[in-house]
């Protein structure tokens, strides 16, 4: 299609150049290109959009992963990892994140400093490779995977068996179980985190000033009748909100008119310009 006239859109130092009667996905619904400065609209990274997404699978292994990886790993910009002293720990972390991503994940003996020891001591790692997993682990603890900072991760409250792989994997990393009664004790300098918790499963909790707080999770804690099923999102939600700072209309000079595409998709009608989600006006 031939124009006269385009516009170049700008969002957060992305540009791209449509027609003014292009219409980009907001918060309030489709608005014309020509209209946006100031709007809110769809987004995702370009790049991230041929890498390999593995297949989240609920259930007691996922929850676990979600656990220990709350509790002791490690979630970096493209990688998620787990390192401890306890091979048991390790062997059973990697053979829940295979089962719950299909990702392969393996154990590394490795030597770590101790502070307390003054020497390296022996344990084992366990590290994945994946932006996808590393992003998808973020969004669970909203946004923020630092240990002090992440949000409580609503997704394992999808159904029993998910959160009870939770608590044992969380227990694994930063609790112990009580050898004469049924139950265990988990810690943590993370109030809010720790307090969501104990709502979920209808214990007391006092924090502490000043230094790591405890949760004692008894195992008849499912007779209070506190857990209610949640669904929520496995999958990463990539789109995400950019602001349109400017646009900027352009119209041919001489002979020679603008040259634009458009697609006819079906059943969705949208598609992508940088990342940026359009669809045909009309």
């Amino acid at each position: 299609m031939k124009a006269r006239e385009v516009v170049d859109v700008v969002t957060d130092g992305r540009t791209f150049t449509v027609a003014p009667d292009q219409l980009l996905s907001t918060g309030d619904g489709w608005i014309p290109a020509g209209e946006a400065t100031g709007s809110v609209v769809a987004w995702t990274p370009p790049r991230t959009l041929c890498r390999t997404r593995p297949t989240i699978r609920p259930g007691y292994e996922f929850g676990y992963l979600v656990g220990a990886t709350c509790a002791e790993g490690t979630v970096g910009k493209n990688y998620a990892s787990l390192i401890v002293n306890d091979e048991g720990f390790a062997a059973k972390y990697a053979q829940c994140l295979t089962t719950a991503t299909g990702l392969p994940a393996r154990l590394e003996p490795v030597t770590r400093p101790s502070g307390f020891l003054q020497c390296d001591i022996p344990g084992f790692r366990v590290r994945v490779v994946s932006s996808y997993l590393a992003d998808v682990l973020r969004q669970y603890a909203g946004g923020d995977a630092h240990h002090m900072r992440q949000g409580f991760p609503r997704v394992v409250m999808k159904d029993l068996a998910t959160f009870e792989g939770f608590l044992d994997g969380y227990a694994d990393g930063d609790g112990f179980r009580h050898k004469h009664w049924h139950g265990r004790t988990v810690t943590s300098a993370n109030v809010p985190f720790l307090a969501e918790l104990a709502t979920i499963i209808g214990a007391r909790f006092t924090p502490l000033t000043g230094k790591a707080s405890q949760l004692v999770v008894t195992d008849r804690w499912q007779r209070r009748g506190t857990f209610v099923a949640e669904d929520r999102p496995l999958h990463l939600v990539e789109r995400q909100p950019v602001t349109v700072s400017e646009v900027r209309p352009r119209t041919a000079t001489g002979a020679k008119p603008f040259t634009l595409c458009t697609y006819a998709l079906a059943p969705h009608p949208g598609f992508l310009v940088n990342g940026h989600l359009v669809r045909a006006p009309g």
